[in-house]
């Protein structure tokens, strides 16, 4: 599998800041916010507009028309057409003054060169607000939050690169629903090495990523999303269960803070790290320097029961506690399945049937996939 560029990770790892997705949001299509925006660029005005609790704000104000009425796209065209800037509360129900002149620390380094973007970038690395700078001649949105900048890309741009991204995310799970199926005849055959669980472990990472990334065009489209977010959340179906489960599989120890955990460090595991299963096998609690070919281990069974239709997830884990794995489940008598609490007989024969079953299905589809 091909690695992501310098250039592809920095621009990833800029669209996942959450202060930069609940900017888009406050700007997305289909909000009242937006038409408002869109008016004011398509009429060649040019505007700075100012987003924020008005205490925090207020310090930074010299001038201007103090108005507290009610936010309307038609009312924000209106007031864009004078000089100065356009405050509005954190919410953006309310236009609370016009043609005001900000007045940020001027000792706070800026890298913009015009007064309205050096203004705009001052005024967001001074407060916590939202700060937007629509361009009057370059037709250009600038948002700045947090001393970051975004410049917001046209909807038909966003829609191709979240078209793009919905593709690459379905040849992942295609993928990794073929790794996975492999895993699960290893386990019912007994044959597990290692190698094949950080496998599946490492594809469900990588999906989980893919669709994050999918996910952050879908707000920045807004109600233009509605379609992607649908495939998206299809696409997704099992995923995240599935990676929890492997994870209990195969971590050296089980335990619910050390699931917490794994996932969380998981998620931050840098690009480069997640494509090292020496990286991945340490995450887990395992040497990195172990040969994970040759490496034999037996998953506690918690991804194959948790695939048994009605099985509660309490049950799962009283099943993996008391008879210590998905070989000792397969090998032990009825009686003695249904000797744990919460199984019983009804429940034991159930789980023997999902089990044949899953068993047949994955062979089919290895069967298949050969």
């Amino acid at each position: 599998m091909a690695s992501l560029s310098g250039d592809a990770l920095h621009e990833l790892s800029e669209r996942q800041d959450p202060r930069l997705l609940r900017a888009l949001d406050v700007v997305a299509p289909g909000g009242a916010l937006r038409e408002g925006i869109d008016n004011i660029v398509h009429a060649h005005t040019g505007a700075l507009i100012v987003v924020g609790e008005l205490d925090e704000i207020s310090h930074l104000l010299s001038g201007g028309i103090r108005l507290d009425i009610d936010y309307t796209p038609a009312m924000l065209y209106q007031v864009a057409k004078m000089d100065g800037a356009i405050v509005l509360n954190a919410e953006s129900t309310t236009i609370a003054w016009a043609n005001v002149q900000l007045m940020p620390d001027p000792t706070i380094l800026s890298s913009e060169t015009g007064t309205r973007h050096r203004t705009a970038e001052r005024v967001c690395k001074q407060t916590d607000a939202l700060v937007i700078a629509v361009s009057q001649r370059r037709e250009v949105v600038s948002l700045y939050v947090e001393g970051a900048k975004y410049i917001l890309q046209d909807i038909p741009a966003v829609l191709a690169k979240a078209n793009q991204g919905l593709a690459t995310l379905e040849k992942y799970r295609q993928r990794l629903d073929e790794v996975s199926t492999r895993l699960t005849v290893l386990e019912f055959e007994g044959r597990t090495v290692l190698h094949d669980a950080l496998t599946v472990l490492q594809r469900a990472e990588l999906v989980t990523r893919m669709a994050v990334e999918v996910e952050r065009y879908i707000v920045e489209l807004g109600t233009e999303g509605r379609l992607i977010e649908m495939q998206l959340e299809e696409t997704m179906v099992g995923v995240a269960a599935d990676k929890t489960a492997l994870l209990r599989d195969y971590a050296v120890e089980d335990s619910e803070e050390g699931l917490a955990s794994m996932l969380q460090s998981l998620s931050r595991l840098p690009h480069q790290d997640v494509l090292d299963f020496g990286r991945l096998a340490e995450l887990l609690g395992y040497d990195r320097k172990i040969n994970t070919v040759d490496f034999p281990v037996s998953p506690r069974g918690y991804r194959v029961l948790g695939r048994v239709p009605r099985i509660p997830k309490l049950v799962v884990q009283k099943i993996t506690h008391e008879l210590g794995g998905l070989e000792e489940v397969l090998a032990a008598p009825d009686a003695e399945l249904a000797a744990v609490d919460g199984v019983g007989p009804s429940r034991a024969k159930d789980i023997r049937e999902g089990l044949r079953r899953l068993q047949e299905v994955d062979l089919v589809d290895r069967y298949l996939q050969s």
